[in-house]
């Protein structure tokens, strides 16, 4: 650990920390969204028949190899979109000086699992009440539907946004929970990884890690349940709709 330490202060004294928040963010990205995506979407190429295994959705439901082209293009323009609102604070970090942390001395356990912890309650807050505002109809009609395009939805697809959706429900529920606390950047850095690793897999459209994906795929395939990503304000407002056994994929 003191190693570690000694590495982070070093790489602090030699470098902006504009810098290093900007580039650390677009790794957490690369190795926490994209990895997990190509390796889910990989599966069914690779091991058809463990990916047909544990598909939630049956067969005629799952998006063509053309539409999960479409997917990429958008989610990597939705990802440009993003980075071209960073390359403001980075540009300007006298003007727009960031809220995060670049601390020479990486957090203490204490302030990491409190700030970790308030940043997830702070996300589901913001994602829940957004994504259910996106479900007024004619929000939906106009920017959500686009989402819901995929009704068996593919890892690629927790980015498939219209470009107002994903700046709102997306990048927002991300970017301000860090800021709020005033977190150290390398807390900041595992939360995004950690949420974006869970949306990665939730939009997966596997019944991998205890169903974890089965509850958004229900939403997807209903349309009006399970808005939140934890369950706990679904739960609070009557809208946490279950899997029942025996309807998966009907």
């Amino acid at each position: 650990m003191e190693a570690i330490s000694s590495a982070w202060a070093s790489l602090v004294e030699r470098h902006p920390s504009h810098s290093i928040e900007f580039y650390g963010t677009l790794l957490v990205q690369l190795l926490f969204f994209w990895v997990p995506s190509a390796i889910y979407i990989a599966l069914d190429a690779l091991f058809p028949a463990f990916s047909s295994a544990h598909k939630l959705q049956p067969p005629p439901k799952q998006p063509t190899a053309a539409e999960v082209r479409h997917c990429l293009s958008v989610t990597l323009r939705n990802q440009l979109i993003v980075a071209a609102i960073a390359f403001v604070p980075y540009y300007y970090p006298h003007l727009l000086p960031s809220p995060i942390r670049v601390d020479p001395s990486l957090p203490s356990l204490t302030e990491f699992l409190a700030h970790f912890a308030a940043c997830c309650a702070i996300r589901e807050v913001l994602f829940y009440y957004s994504h259910r505002l996106f479900h007024v109809p004619a929000l939906y009609r106009a920017v959500h539907k686009v989402h819901h395009r995929f009704t068996a939805p593919v890892a690629l697809a927790s980015q498939y946004a219209h470009p107002v959706e994903h700046i709102i429900a997306n990048m927002l529920p991300l970017a301000v929970p860090p800021a709020l606390v005033g977190a150290h950047v390398v807390t900041g850095w595992v939360f995004l990884a950690f949420m974006l690793a869970e949306t990665a897999t939730v939009h997966s459209g596997f019944d991998f890690f205890g169903g974890l994906a089965a509850m958004h795929d229900e939403h997807h395939r209903r349309f009006n349940i399970n808005f939140g990503g934890f369950g706990v304000l679904d739960w609070v407002h009557g809208t946490d709709g279950r899997v029942e056994k025996g309807k998966k994929g009907e």
